[in-house]
Formats: structure tokens, sequence, C-alpha cells
């Protein structure tokens, strides 16, 4: 039976060192980090999901606070709001909720952010100086979950890691990061077109699933003792919950529970930590610009 990775455990140690590091920041005399987060529209699914964010800033002592904008918004005045904030020296992470409206094109926002306050680690910049291993911001799920495996002593040298699912918000830049000499795990990225995905994932001491397909990996698929990561949120029908549905994860959690050795559960894992790494983030955006500043 495996060990659970428990996210709100590790999330909530995470969120105290950002905290002991923003009142030391503040006992200093600096300003706490700014941080601004752009909703476009009412998805239920964003609006909790930047409420959960808007809480943690706070409690860590992080001035955040939510521009919200109407879903017929434009896609040139949503850069605007993009470019004032850029330029407002009291900003120091810009966060740009996704998805937008399909009349906003996602990738021409998340260019236009100064990848100096780019908290999210979607800037083709900072993607690019994450591949060659240069300092910067790093996308907040592949973070937390690297940081979930070095606050839980999980050795990933050597390691055979296999991520399903390829997007640039989590298989590519995951596999940067356990790719880099501090991880030194060999890395396949497996996708939609990956020919016998089993024969892939049963040679796996790490599989990371983040396909958004509900219980897609299955307990023949995992080798027995290897580490289960689950990105994946999905809604599934269940008549017996008051809402009519539950929600589990890319891996079917019970029966993959029995072979690893250690999984993340769904909800209570991942996501988590991804709000807790963008705190951290938040916090080395404000201190990037005070050391640039004096510069």
């Amino acid at each position: 039976m495996a060990q659970i990775l428990d996210g709100k455990e590790l999330a909530e140690a995470v969120r105290a060192d950002v905290t002991d590091e923003v009142d030391a920041w503040t006992e200093k005399g600096h300003r706490p980090p700014c941080l601004r987060v752009v909703l476009i529209g009412s998805n239920p699914a964003s609006e909790a999901y930047v409420r959960g964010k808007e809480r943690d800033a706070r409690q860590a002592g992080i001035d955040s606070k939510t521009l919200r904008f109407d879903d017929n918004i434009t896609e040139a005045e949503l850069l605007d709001v993009v470019e004032r904030l850029n330029d407002d020296p009291g900003v120091d992470g810009i966060l740009v909720q996704l998805p937008l409206p399909d009349h906003i094109d996602d990738r021409s926002v998340i260019d236009a952010i100064d990848p100096t306050k780019d908290v999210d680690g979607f800037h083709p910049e900072n993607l690019g100086r994450l591949l060659i291993g240069a300092p910067s911001f790093i996308p907040a799920t592949p973070f937390g979950i690297v940081e979930m495996l070095r606050r839980s002593e999980i050795e990933t040298e050597g390691m055979r890691a296999v991520i399903v699912g390829r997007s640039n918000i989590v298989g590519k830049p995951l596999a940067a990061l356990l790719m880099q000499r501090d991880a030194n795990a060999t890395v396949t990225v497996c996708h939609s077109r990956t020919r016998d995905l089993a024969a892939h994932t049963q040679e796996a001491d790490l599989v990371v699933a983040a396909v958004g397909r509900a219980n897609f990996i299955t307990a023949d698929m995992v080798k027995q003792g290897a580490v289960v990561i689950d990105v994946g949120i999905n809604r599934v029908d269940d008549a017996s919950r008051e809402k009519g549905y539950r929600l589990v994860g890319d891996v079917d959690f019970d029966a993959v529970r029995e072979k690893a050795s250690w999984i993340t559960p769904v909800p209570g894992g991942v996501g988590l930590m991804t709000r807790a790494m963008l705190l951290q983030n938040t916090m080395n955006a404000a201190r990037h610009h005070a050391e640039t500043a004096v510069a």
C-alpha cells in the first residue's frame, strides 16, 4: 500500500516558509511582495482557484488583489491591462488566470507579460531559461511536484521518469526540471501519439499523469514500487454526492495505490502545491526587483 504524498501538509510547510521569508523581508524595510491576478469572466473553477490564491497570499503577508473583467473584454483591452501592470513598479507578480475566452489568444497575452513579473512561469523567456538550467520563474505545478518529492525525501537521481502529457504548463517544463543536474532523472515524455503507452509506464520508477482523462492510468500500467504523481482533476458523475459529481484524477487511485510506493491523492495533492509555489515565485520576484533597482 502506497504512502500518501499529502499536498495539504506539504503546502502548509511551503506557505509557512514563505511567510517567514516575507516577514524577514518586510522587517528589513521592504514593502510586502505584490501580486496582481487578472480574472476574465465568471468561470466557477477559476473563481474558486483565485479565491484560494488570494487567501493563501494574505496569510503569507503578500499584497494580493484580483482585477476582474467581463467576458466581453477585447484582446487589445486586456493587453492594455497587462502593459499597465508591467509598468507599475509596485507590482512584483502578474498572473492572468487561464483559460481565457475564445476570442482572446492566450499566447499573445502570456507573451506580453514582463518576464520578471511572470510568476506563472509561462513566458517563453522563462521556459527557455528553465530548459538551459538558468535562473527563472518555474511554472507552479512542475515546481510543486519537484518540491513535493524533495520535501518527502524521494530521491530522483537515476530514476526513470515517465511523464504522460506534453503541455507547456506541466509536461514540458517538468521534463526540463527532472533532467537538471540537481534531479538527474532519465525522462520520457509520452502523449496521445505514443505507441504502446503501457510499455513505457510499466518501466518507470516515477509516473506523472497530466492528461485530463479520469482514471486513465490503471494498475496494470504501473510497476510495483513506482512513485505516482497525479496532476489531473476531473469531474465524474456520482448520484450519491450532493453536487451530483465527484473529483478524481488521471490515475485509478484505489487500484494503483496497491502497487505504488508513493501516490498523490485528488483532491488534496498537486493542486495545493501549485498554489503554494505561486507564493514562492512572488516572493522571489519581489527580491529580484529590489536587487535590480539597487543595481
